[in-house]
């Protein structure tokens, strides 16, 4: 499928010199980022299942916190 996009100048010069130096064109430049956003998960679905793995492991610490020498052990 073919999409007409209306592009200032300048920005399509430029555009073209990144896509150059990345060894691709404009087009499939476009095309990828479109691919990206199309298969990218939506934010509202992330946090939802960070709550829900939240809820699962009870992630309840009954106030033991790390010290300062523990945070900077080495093995």
């Amino acid at each position: 499928m073919n999409l007409t996009l209306s592009l200032d100048e300048r920005l399509l010069a430029e555009a073209r010199k990144v896509a150059a130096a990345m060894g691709k064109s404009v087009n499939q430049l476009v095309r990828e980022y479109l691919e990206q956003l199309a298969t990218r998960s939506p934010v509202e679905e992330e946090l939802a299942e960070l709550r829900r793995l939240s809820l699962e492991t009870g992630g309840h610490s009954r106030g033991w916190r790390f010290d300062r020498d523990e945070i900077h052990a080495r093995p």
